[in-house]
């Protein structure tokens, strides 16, 4: 994991640009705050979709009706299950990068997507640790409507997130390195 880590981000450097600190999102398949709220609804969405389309399928109704409900069983196990396995994998292909000149993530599924975010030009950075040392660090101003981990949409729900470094291990360590990067490039 460390070499995969270490050569994907390697690969992003410059000539004479270093790489001060290297790292992941937390692993696994688990539940965050917005839960509370997201998983009771899908339930009820799940629950009344298959509810229809047993309904349908169980009586002489029309085949339109039958296909009617197909997507909306789709969704509701996507919104039930599939949704924290793709945010499982989403972070399982997501590196962060510290470098004396900037921030990179490097992450995506189905195709490689690079943040690059110059330290000189870098003016708000924001840590939010929790009590096991792990954190997300942000990059840039944040709204008072944003939500939920990384902004205004869920991992797994759309591509709205605020640039961070989220779950990060040792994140007030990493802040401090970006923060001592900062200085030596100003």
């Amino acid at each position: 994991m460390w070499n995969e880590q270490k050569r994907i981000l390697q690969s992003q450097l410059a000539p004479n640009e270093r790489l001060l600190w290297s790292g992941q999102p937390r692993q696994g398949v688990f539940l965050r705050g917005a839960d509370a709220a997201l998983i009771p609804f899908s339930l009820m969405w799940g629950g009344f979709a298959i509810f229809w389309e047993a309904s349908v399928i169980a009586t002489d109704a029309p085949f339109f009706f039958k296909l009617w409900g197909i997507p909306f069983v789709l969704v509701g196990l996507y919104m039930i299950f599939g949704r924290f396995f793709v945010d499982a994998k989403q972070r399982g292909k997501t590196y962060y990068g510290v470098t004396n000149e900037r921030i990179i993530i490097v992450s995506g599924l189905l195709s490689q997507k690079i943040k690059s975010l110059n330290l000189r030009t870098l003016t708000d950075v924001s840590l939010d640790e929790k009590p096991n040392g792990k954190g997300t660090i942000t990059f840039g101003a944040t709204t008072p409507m944003t939500w939920g981990p990384g902004g205004m949409a869920s991992p797994g729900w759309g591509q709205q997130q605020i640039t961070s470094f989220e779950l990060a291990q040792g994140a007030k360590s990493v802040y401090e390195t970006i923060r001592t990067a900062q200085r030596q490039t100003s």
